[in-house]
């Protein structure tokens, strides 16, 4: 029996002691007045019953009533219930009161209420004073409290005739039952009628479980109020311990939530703070960093929105606010979306029949109260389905005195599969679940609903879930039993209680509440305290029985494990590999070695392994020979490689037994467990993994104590060291029971778990006698201490590292690390794990020998046992003697493990592999020789097999090697199942973009730490892993050299300047006072002399020294060629006396003429050196030396062409205009339009635009800015008027003459125009000629920082572009055009103002920047290389990762605009690409512009010329932006010419005929020019080159040096030996315009960047590439039979094109051989090429003229230059020809007129052109002088007076003609004389010059007579003509 009520409490209003308006609560009396001693008064009260604050309010306000619940410091709860009533204030508490009104009055206005003032006479200045009856109980009767408070106010206010003193006292000692109604004999027994002695009568229900909460139904108001979802948060948030605060204007509201959300975590109990009341005054609790439950009234919001981490739920609003720091997990899945829709049904049960036809009638829905059974019921099945099977997972550590349980946490998780799982893993960790294991794991106790839903039901629930009725079925009979628990007689609840009538609260009282004479009242209490005494003590009928277990636990979600399914062909393989190993047979396991490894990543298969070893123990088979112990502890090593810190699935708790098992001697007396070789896994050094290990083996031990011998299995169990019965642990794996449960999986089904034997023991406790019961109690003691002694061996085992030096790695692992972070509390256990997984970033940088390893692991094992001591209930002494005793164990293991390492140091080591040593370039010197690593997989496909196919080549085992180039992996596969297959991954070193250090656990079993992840700009990766016999100061050393080598301080330590740079021995550097002309001296008479060395030269040959840098490689005088002292010949309009040169001026001028510019301008026919009258007249633009000196502008070439109105003195000024002085100079002339190209720099701020803006045009007089300005503008001019004008408007008009909007004009002005530039439709639609070749789209690609979108109507008037990226209508352009269209960054042009006076018209465009090339490039080698395996199948990851580059939009765009400036020199119009700095974009775009329109740079000499022109002389930043040296590492890598080499493959893809050279030679340029091979890509500028001298090398100096320095002498020296760079497509048309299409849906991702071949690293080293020569077959080392030539080749690992190459390779391949064969110099195979070409044409002519059946026609489409190769019917059949040329136009087309206008004469010719009837009537040997100081060379010559032509051939057996000359141009034959580099053995009479309307031809006969012959036979041949 227990008191209804413990205290009664009359608190008033009374003033505050500071006198501030508001007041305080007073107690004015209290009942009864001395403490209970069982429960004494709680303190604090007056300030919970108004928790607003105590106020005087102006008018009488109705009675309240709400329970507040206070908690004292035992954590009982004290349930006060607070009826409040307002009485008038007396005239002595108003004065007290009226000191400070203003205050109060402000006070209660804020409070809500009206302030009246108290001055005012009578009763509208009254105020109200509150006043609170408090009744003080322990139990949860609202109601009844409710009831009686309410009579004693009803008593009072309509003054009943009923003492107050008797209804109080009679209130105080009121008994009623305990709970537990339903085990007591009668309903009287159980239900209790009370009466207060007024004629009252009240029924009290006790609940039949007090375990189950009482919520009435305040869970179905908390869901009415905030709905399934919020409270789902809260009730989540609750349970992982966060902070939750209630708001509501009502306190009753308030506590029933509280009240609510606490029954909905039954059966946890909620630990931490509970206040559903809090008063104003105790606001502050609220920022405790505790978690909490709190409500508060929502006048205190705003102090509530304070708060950082608190979850608010508005209970009047209706809203859960979860703030950002704040993250609730989820329930798992399905539990989360099962429990959200059964709450649906419950709450809103008509949403089933909603969508119903027919609705059946309205079903009644159930009461409030039954609602929120349901709904609790809901919840109590969730609860089941969480913790099903907990009781498995429970360890019986003690029984007597008292049962102590502990949880194995990390079991339950593995078992459930919710090792991942957030949600479930922090309730496992909290208070609330401690509690739960606490209160509910003991085995004999009363038991309640939960324990038979969670032992009886689960089976249910589980067939239910997909069945809603039958669930809803479940939860509404659970919902009886909870409605039943709460009222379990309903039909006897009847209350019979006075109330007061209405609104009896505003009648005026009698008086106020009377002071009740406490004398009577104690009376009353002491008289029924008496009577209680004297009855016997009430008992609490318990009834306890067995805890039932329930079936073993299942997954929540049965989720496959992936790849490594338990399959049982697997398991099969890893117990014969275990026999093998055990019946000696090695082979056999060694083959089935790497399939048991793969197999061990499943966890099925680990178990299987665990229990196959274990039984081998038992059969006394422990005591291995080397190689058996050795693959026991590799397949140890890997089942523990996956195993957590936690050891979830208890594989290492399976191994634990083995591996101090396991052994093999090493020698005499001296035996090597397995333990000394596993120790490198995490697991053994977390805390949680011993104490559950620990508790599982002392419940083994405690049960084995209590059962009788005959029932025990096995007497080895109860030893105490080797196995233990904690063996039993793999054999019990196969079971479903986990493996933290020793009762697990019993093999009888009678045999009793560890849990029933403590339920018996406890049930039979208070029978034993004393002495019996002392027995037991020291027995179980010694029990836990001989455990504590065997696991501080254990421990020692595990943690004693066998190599000391090797500490490290247990240093860095969490337990050893920072011992003061091992686990000694429930916080410290749930961290262990996460500081063991990012322990290994911190440390391991301390000496090794600074550490004491053994300190360390003592202390380690003292404090687990002290924890477990202490949890075991051990006594302080045997703890003490443990103490003494861990330091001896230790010792004494050390000491044992000194010996077994020696020992182990004399077995023979294990071969590794030989080091395989990589081939080296000639000049490659080793750095660093190679360090043995691992090769790991990266997200390649290539070496993992993949999609591809091809096993996994990767990981492999080897060495990396670090050179002066590159950085080189060699090695083998580790898996030995792929053969023996050489692995090699190499990149440059120049070309590492990235290093990072990386912990990997590699797949050969052991931790290796130190790891390294480099990747390069070559798209290669290396992540590698370091072998244990690498130290950490050898991979340091590594790191460093690789760092130096990358970065070097100066341009002069790369490769290609270091490769070679030592003197040659015996040749000291000569100390010579004149060192060979420095920069300046190279240029200083450049102006005066330099028309000298152009035209027609007479020759003084001169030795001279060659500029040195720092006298590096100075030849000496034999190696040095002569040098030709040129002069001009007098011209009549100059007269230049003939001056000599100096030798250094003679050789910087033509040194600069023969730079690649000059070569071009004379090949565009773009001017001359000279300035003379005679040929301004006839040339625009001029070859300008203005420059020469690099004065201007450093980044230029110093010869430009500008026009030739233009003087040098006025380029200067206009320089100043531009970034970085590089002002607009022309780069390439169209041939046909005679448009011209220009490229500048940006603008600076005061150049054009700023004339633009200026509103009135600057006056002569002004500053030198304006100046500049002036000259800019003149010179613009200058160039426009320098262009051929076109009268017909019809025609060639490309850009509209739209203004732009912001121009505030609608009317198109003729002249200067703006016009936005961001979807480029540019075309030529109206020209005479149709559109040749392709059109590119130009629509804009959507992404941001792209072309706007005003694209279309800007440039092509209204017309949208057309489907397929083709011209849009004809009629589209308007007939005005601009000469000069200048494409400027739109930032720049913004705000332009027209000019009238200007021709040019302005193109403002949005171009992406240099960063952004950088991210994006980033991105793309993310993409195309990642460092892990993709998560997503196939290649969508890939796909995406391409798209978030944004590279592939990058090349849109460029290709975008030049497609767009080809279109506008196609038409005529002129076009000046002024972007950025003119060194990146602008580059890109002008290089792109002359590829496209010019089909000499889509030949091997074009390209190089352009590549040379635009990029080496133009100043592109090479050594900038690939960061070549130290000072440019912080800058990173930029690719802007893989950027253009990336739009030239694009282009390439579309036009394959169109290329001579091979899309191979794109990939090799782009290769090395980040590689530093070759000179040719170092520096920013030609200045720089030629400051270093790197620019005019001495052809003598190569002699010596057999390496090339150029990547171009490079690529020819490789052309004469193997097609490799040739296109056999190559078929080109001669004025073919290229227009690609630039849409990104047309762009394909490089090859480049992809392709990988492991059998010999990048093929970009021709030398490497080409492998050593396999020995023929009848020299085969074996000495057996000659072994085919056949060979398998995988796609992942050999080049394909190599192992297969293309049909004409292999045919010239054979050709070569076949030649050798016969004892032939073999012919080169270029001649062999030529040959085959001539004779396909041949045949196509006798083949019959009108059907030939050569494919190239001209008949064929347009779109067939996109491809190669056409399948024709032909006259022998059906045959594959392949083009090779595109000599055989024919005019049967209805375009053959203007086919025939195109055609060259070569063509015309070419028509009928054939051996046989070839006329030669004079044929010879002749030198011929290459054009523009090209040298002289050979040649075969024919003169063929028929076709009036002089003709040239390579070689006299050539079929192919290399060149003629028209005899019709030649205009004289005169004497010639010797030039630069003519043979010097033949006489000068033997030259002879032919002098064409175009050039000067140079010839030189052998000898001359010969000469004299050709003379006269040319003569004749004009003559008769």
């Amino acid at each position: 029996m227990a008191r209804l009520a413990d205290y009664f409490v009359l608190v008033a209003f009374g003033p505050h002691p500071r006198g501030s308006g508001e007041g305080q609560g007073q107690i004015l009396q209290r009942f009864p007045e001395k403490d209970w001693e069982d429960n004494p008064f709680p303190q604090g009260i007056e300030l919970f019953c108004q928790p607003s604050g105590w106020q005087l309010c102006p008018e009488r306000n109705p009675p309240t009533f709400f329970v507040a619940v206070l908690t004292d410091i035992n954590s009982e709860r004290h349930y006060c219930a607070c009826l409040t009533f307002w009485e008038p204030v007396e005239p002595t508490q108003e004065g007290l009161c009226t000191e400070d009104t203003a205050e109060r009055e402000e006070e209660a206005g804020e409070g809500g209420l009206v302030g009246l003032s108290p001055a005012a006479p009578g009763p509208p200045g009254q105020l109200f004073a509150p006043k609170t009856l408090v009744l003080v109980s322990r139990l949860d009767h609202v109601e009844v409290f409710r009831n009686s408070l309410g009579l004693i106010y009803t008593i009072h206010v309509e003054g009943l005739n009923v003492g107050l003193e008797n209804v109080v006292g009679n209130l105080l000692t009121c008994v009623i039952p305990l709970a537990g109604g339903s085990q007591l004999d009668s309903v009287e027994d159980g239900v209790r009628t009370i009466s207060l002695g007024a004629g009252d009568r009240q029924v009290i229900q006790t609940p039949l479980t007090d375990s189950l909460p009482i919520s009435r139904c305040s869970v179905a108001l908390l869901f009415r109020q905030l709905g399934i979802t919020n409270v789902l948060s809260l009730f989540c948030a609750a349970l992982t311990e966060h902070k939750v605060l209630f708001l509501s204007r009502s306190y009753q509201r308030l506590s029933d939530a509280c009240r609510g959300l606490l029954a909905l975590l039954f059966p946890l109990r909620y630990s931490f703070t509970y206040v559903p009341i809090l008063p104003a005054q105790l606001l502050e609790v609220l920022s405790t960093p505790t978690p909490f439950i709190i409500g508060v009234n929502a006048a205190f919001q705003a102090e509530a929105q304070e708060l950082l981490d608190v979850i608010v739920a508005d209970l009047d609003g209706g809203t859960v606010t979860v703030p950002e720091c704040v993250h609730i997990p989820p329930l798992p899945e399905p539990l989360q979306s099962q429990t959200h829709s059964i709450l649906s049904m419950v709450l809103d049960p008509e949403l089933e029949l909603a969508d119903l036809a027919f609705p059946p009638p309205t079903t009644s829905t159930s009461s409030l109260k039954m609602q929120d059974k349901e709904l609790r019921a809901v919840f109590l099945r969730l609860f089941a389905q969480l913790l099903q099977g907990y009781r498995w997972c429970l360890h019986m550590v003690r029984i007597h005195p008292e049962p102590v349980i502990r949880f194995h946490k990390a079991a339950f998780l593995g078992q459930r599969g919710l090792v991942e799982d957030d949600f479930l893993m922090k309730v496992l960790e909290g208070m609330a679940f401690a509690g739960f294991v606490s209160e509910r794991g003991v085995p004999y106790r009363p038991t309640d609903l939960f324990d038979e839903l969670v032992a009886h039901e689960v089976a249910r629930m589980r067939a239910d879930e997909n069945h809603p009725q039958r669930v809803l079925r479940h939860v509404k009979e659970l919902a009886e039993q909870l409605y039943k628990n709460e009222n379990p007689y309903p039909a006897v609840a009847m209350h019979k209680v006075q109330r007061p009538g209405e609104a009896s609260h505003l009648r005026r009282a009698p008086r106020p509440f009377p002071r009740l004479d406490e004398g009577t009242v104690q009376w009353i209490v002491d008289q029924a305290t008496a009577k209680l005494q004297g009855a016997p003590p009430a008992v609490k009928a318990e009834k306890r029985t067995t805890v039932p277990s329930g079936p073993p636990m299942t997954a929540i979600l049965e989720r496959t494990s992936g790849l490594h399914g338990n399959s049982a062909r697997r398991l099969e393989v890893v117990r014969n590999c275990i026999s093998y190993v055990f019946e000696g047979k090695m082979l056999e396991a060694k083959k089935l070695l790497p399939a048991v490894l793969r197999a061990l990543k499943g966890r099925a298969a680990r178990r299987c392994l665990a229990q196959e070893l274990h039984l081998h123990v038992q059969q006394n088979r422990a005591v291995l020979d080397h190689q058996q112990f050795d693959f026991v502890v590799r397949m140890m090593n890997c089942c523990l490689q996956d195993c957590t810190s936690l050891d979830e699935h208890g594989i290492a708790a399976a191994l634990l037994p083995l591996v101090t098992a396991f052994c093999r001697k090493l020698s005499p007396g001296v035996t090597q467990f397995a333990y000394s070789c596993v120790q490198e896994h995490v697991v053994w050094s977390t805390p949680q993994f011993w104490e559950a290990m620990f508790y599982g083996d002392v419940q083994t031990h405690i049960r084995a104590l209590y059962l009788e011998p005959a029932e025990d299995r096995d007497p080895s169990q109860v030893c105490g060291d080797s196995l233990g019965p904690r063996g039993g642990a793999g054999l019990a794996l196969a079971h479903p029971r986990p493996l933290g449960q020793v009762g697990e999986a019993p093999a009888q089904a009678d045999e009793r778990s560890a849990l029933d034997v403590a339920s018996e023991q406890r049930r039979l406790w208070p029978t034993l006698s004393r002495e019996k019961q002392q027995e037991l109690v020291q027995k179980e003691e010694s029990t836990v201490f001989s455990q504590a002694i065997h696991y501080a061996n254990r421990m020692s085992y595990l943690l004693l590292p066998l190599d000391g030096s090797r500490s490290r790695l247990l240093r860095e692992r969490a337990g050893l690390g920072d011992l003061e972070s091992a686990s000694n509390s429930l916080v410290t256990n749930s961290m262990a794990g996460s500081v063991a997984e990012s322990y290994d970033t911190e440390s391991g940088f301390e000496d090794a020998e600074t550490c004491d390893v053994p300190g360390a692991v003592v202390r380690f094992i003292n404090r687990f046992v002290d924890k477990v001591c202490t949890e075991s209930g051990v006594t302080s002494d045997h703890l003490k003697g443990l103490h003494v005793m861990v330091p001896d164990i230790v010792q004494m293991h050390i000491e044992t493990l000194e010996a077994v390492q020696r020992e182990s140091k004399r077995l023979p080591p294990i071969q590794k592999p030989k080091l395989l040593r990589p081939r080296l370039l000639p000049g490659e010197q080793c750095v660093l020789d190679g360090l043995r690593v691992y090769l790991l997989p990266d997200g390649r496909e290539g070496g993992a097999g993949g999609s591809r196919g091809g096993p996994a080549l990767l990981p492999a085992e080897g060495a990396v090697f670090l050179t002066t180039y590159r950085v080189i992996f060699t090695g083998m596969p580790t898996d030995p199942l792929v053969g023996e297959q050489v692995v090699v991954r190499s990149f440059p070193v120049a070309a590492l973009t990235k290093e990072e250090r990386i912990n990997i656990q590699t797949p050969s079993d052991q931790y290796l730490p130190d790891g390294l992840q480099l990747r390069s700009c070559t798209f290669q990766l290396l992540k590698m892993v370091f072998d244990e016999e690498v130290g950490s100061d050898s991979a340091e050393l590594f790191r460093k050299q690789l760092h130096k080598l990358r970065y070097p301080p100066d341009i002069r330590g790369t490769f290609a300047l270091t490769l070679g740079s030592a003197h040659t021995p015996g040749r000291p550097p000569r100390a010579t006072k004149d060192k060979g002309p420095s920069f300046r001296t190279l240029s200083r008479n450049f102006m005066k002399n330099a028309k000298r060395t152009i035209g027609r030269q007479y020759v003084t040959r001169k030795k001279y020294n060659p500029p040195s840098w720092e006298h590096r490689g100075q030849p000496s005088p034999e190696d040095q060629e002569d040098e030709i002292s040129v002069s001009e010949e007098l011209e009549p309009s100059t007269l230049t006396p003939s001056l000599a040169l100096k030798p250094s001026d003679r050789m910087t001028m033509s040194s600069l003429v023969e730079r690649a510019c000059c070569r071009d301008y004379q090949r565009l026919g773009l001017g001359t050196l000279s300035s003379s009258l005679s040929r301004a007249k006839s040339e625009p633009f001029r070859i300008s030396p203005v420059n020469r000196m690099y004065a201007i502008c450093r980044s230029y070439p110093g010869l430009l062409i500008v026009p030739q109105s233009v003087q040098d003195n006025a380029l200067q000024r206009v320089s100043r205009c531009y970034r970085q002085n590089r002002f607009p100079v022309v780069c390439w002339r169209s041939g046909r339009s005679k448009a011209v190209l220009l490229r500048s720099g940006g603008l600076h701020g005061k150049g054009v635009v700023g004339l633009f803006k200026a509103q009135n045009a600057p006056s002569p007089g002004q500053s030198q800015a304006d100046s500049s300005s002036l000259e800019q503008e003149k010179y613009l001019q200058a160039v426009v008027s320098s262009m051929p004008r076109y009268a017909d408007a019809s025609g060639r008009n490309t850009l509209s003459g739209f203004s732009s909007a912001h121009m505030g004009s609608h009317v198109p002005s003729p002249r200067a125009r703006v016009t936005t530039l961001s979807n480029p439709m540019a075309a030529s639609a109206s020209r005479r000629t149709a559109p040749r070749g392709k059109w590119g789209s130009v629509r804009a690609s959507g992404r941001s920082g792209g072309l706007s979108t005003d694209v279309g109507t800007r440039l092509a008037g209204m017309g949208p572009p057309q489907a397929n990226g083709a011209p849009p209508d004809p009629g589209f352009l308007r007939p005005q055009r601009a000469a000069l269209y200048i494409i400027g960054d739109k930032a720049q042009l913004k705000g332009v103002r027209p000019d009238p006076l200007q021709q040019w018209e302005l193109v403002p465009i949005e171009v992406f920047e240099t960063r952004q090339v950088k991210g994006s490039f980033k991105k793309l080698l993310k993409a195309c290389v990642p460092s892990y395996p993709a998560t997503e199948p196939g290649s969508a990851s890939f796909l995406c990762s391409l798209e978030d580059s944004e590279w592939l939009i990058q090349i849109h765009k460029l290709l975008q605009v030049s497609v767009l400036v080809v279109e506008l020199l196609d038409s005529g119009s002129s076009v000046l690409v002024s972007l950025e700095d003119g060194w990146d974009i602008t580059t890109q775009v002008v290089s792109l512009v002359q590829l496209l329109s010019d089909p000499f740079y889509r030949t091997l000499e074009g390209f190089r010329l352009l590549v040379e022109k635009e990029w080496l002389s133009f100043g592109h930043r090479f050594s900038h932006r690939g960061a070549h040296t130290l000072a440019g590492q912080s800058s990173g890598f930029t690719p802007v010419f893989l950027q253009f080499l990336d739009c030239v493959h694009q282009v390439h893809l579309q036009f394959p005929m169109e290329f001579e050279f091979s899309p191979f030679y794109l990939k090799f340029l782009g290769y090395h020019h980040a590689s530093h091979r070759f000179r040719t890509f170092l520096l920013d500028s030609d200045y720089e080159r030629i400051e270093l001298g790197l620019l005019y090398e001495e052809k003598g100096e190569r002699r010596g040096q057999p390496a090339c320095r150029s990547v171009w002498e490079y690529v020819e020296r490789l052309s004469k030996r193997t097609p490799v760079f040739y296109n056999y497509l190559y078929a080109p048309e001669d004025t073919e315009v290229l227009r690609p299409y630039s849409n990104v849906s047309n762009l394909k991702v490089w090859d480049f960047y992809t392709e990988e071949t492991l059998a010999e690293g990048p093929p970009y080293d021709w030398e490497l590439a080409q492998g050593p020569p396999e020995p023929p077959e009848e020299e085969r080392p074996d000495g057996g039979a000659p072994q085919s030539r056949r060979r398998v080749v995988w796609p992942c690992y050999d080049s394909c094109p190599r192992a297969q190459p293309d049909a004409i390779s292999q045919l010239l391949e054979e050709l070569q051989r076949l030649e050798t064969e016969l004892g032939r110099p073999p012919e080169r195979w270029k001649d062999a090429w030529d040959r085959v070409k001539a004779a396909q044409r041949l045949e196509g002519r006798q083949d019959g003229r009108g059907t030939p059946s050569s494919l190239l026609v001209s008949s064929v489409p347009h779109h067939r230059r996109s491809l190669g190769v056409y399948l024709q019917e032909g006259p022998v059949g059906s045959t594959l020809s392949l083009s090779l040329d595109s000599d055989q136009s024919s005019g049967s087309t209805t375009s053959g007129s203007r086919q025939a206008a195109r055609r060259s004469t070569s063509t015309l010719y070419s028509q009928f052109q054939t051996a046989e009837s070839e006329n030669r009537s004079y044929e010879g040997t002749l030198y011929k002088k290459g054009a523009f100081m090209k040298p002289w060379k050979a040649r075969w010559f024919v003169l063929d007076k028929t076709k009036h032509q002089l003709r040239y051939y390579d070689h006299r057996v050539d079929t192919e003609c290399k060149g003629f000359i028209d005899l019709a141009e030649v205009e004289a034959v005169a004497p010639g004389t010797p030039t630069l580099g003519a043979p010097k053995t033949v006489d000068e009479k033997a030259f002879f010059d032919v002098k064409t309307t175009r050039r000067v031809y140079n010839f030189c006969a052998q000898d001359v007579p010969s000469a004299q012959q050709w003379v006269d036979q040319i003569q004749s041949c004009l003559s008769d003509a």
